[in-house]
């Protein structure tokens, strides 16, 4: 048995397998471990200067000749300049996040570019499937980062029959066993991201992969919702600051309090008073493996899942 779905060949992939493009976090030694091992790696442009995305772009081709991508953040005060790095390399999809990218499908489309929006909402996968995104991530507020109100559970089933394009799962996806449960919600394949935070060749700083090992099903946190803008994170010193600012609906010394927190946490190290971003799945993620062996697991998990579902008929 073989996990292939249609995202497969949409992406030339070998598994229907995107690891998500976390800000600071996804770089180019991940992008291309993950997709070496036959999913598809993300670098997270993020806050990226442009020269900073240009050399990991370049990099990311020194260490793969398989598909890898980029992910955007619309709201990103630099996106034109990252857009600008975009339009001189081939890279095989991006994905975006924070905003409407409407009005950049057509020139991504005329370069070959495959656009995969990740959206929190029914009205938002129409309309991105109407502007020609050639799938949607349906992220549920199990994830890590920036988040929706929907869960996966919910979210997955009625963007799939809303749309005709793929859906992709994201949000609360740690294991095979997960893969498998959002096959069966409709979708053609999945996002992961906190599970490769641990993996091998993440360059996030040790404190951060030791933080998430120890981990409990109950350790992250929705901080920001005042802000319009909640992030979903392990809970810290840092934590309990923002959640009295919350409270207070102090919606703009709460923003100022966060600004380059998560870099803090993930290129220095700081887990206490740093911004932390991980899903929900964090309690599962007790082991560093490379980023192959990771992937390898969850297909084989997946499909050890789905025959036992079959022995059930």
């Amino acid at each position: 048995m073989a996990l292939k779905t249609a995202l497969c060949e949409i992406l030339n992939i070998k598994y229907p397998i995107i690891q998500g493009g976390m800000a600071w976090t996804s770089t180019a030694e991940l992008a291309a471990a993950v997709s070496e091992g036959g999913g598809i790696g993300i670098i997270g442009a993020g806050g990226m200067p442009p020269d900073v995305l240009q050399k990991e772009i370049d990099k990311a081709k020194t260490l793969t000749k398989k598909p890898f991508g980029v992910n955007l953040m619309l709201m990103n005060p630099q996106i034109d300049e990252q857009l600008e790095v975009l339009k001189g390399e081939q890279v095989s999809l991006v994905t975006t996040g924070a905003g409407n990218p409407g009005k950049y499908l057509a020139e991504f489309k005329d370069r070959e570019t495959k656009v995969i929006p990740v959206v929190p909402s029914v009205a938002m996968a129409i309309r991105a499937e109407r502007q020609g995104a050639v799938a949607v991530i349906a992220e549920g507020t199990e994830a890590g980062g920036h988040i929706g109100e929907l869960t996966t559970m919910c979210l997955v089933p009625q963007i799939s029959q809303a749309v005709d394009i793929p859906v992709i799962a994201a949000g609360g996806i740690g294991n095979g066993r997960a893969i498998a449960a959002t096959l069966a919600l409709g979708a053609k394949g999945v996002q992961i991201g906190t599970r490769f935070i641990v993996s091998t060749e993440c360059t996030v700083h040790q404190k951060v992969k030791d933080t998430l090992i120890k981990a409990r099903d109950r350790d992250t946190i929705v901080t920001g919702r005042s802000t319009g803008h909640p992030v979903r994170v392990i809970r810290n010193k840092l934590t309990k600051e923002l959640e009295q600012l919350d409270s207070e609906n102090k919606a703009e010394e709460l923003e100022k309090r966060s600004t380059g927190t998560l870099r803090k946490a993930m290129q220095e190290g700081d887990v206490q008073w740093g911004s932390l971003m991980a899903g929900q799945v964090a309690g599962i993620v007790n082991e560093i493996k490379p980023a192959a062996d990771i992937l390898k697991e969850l297909v084989a998990e997946a499909e050890e899942t789905i025959k036992e579902i079959q022995g059930y008929v």
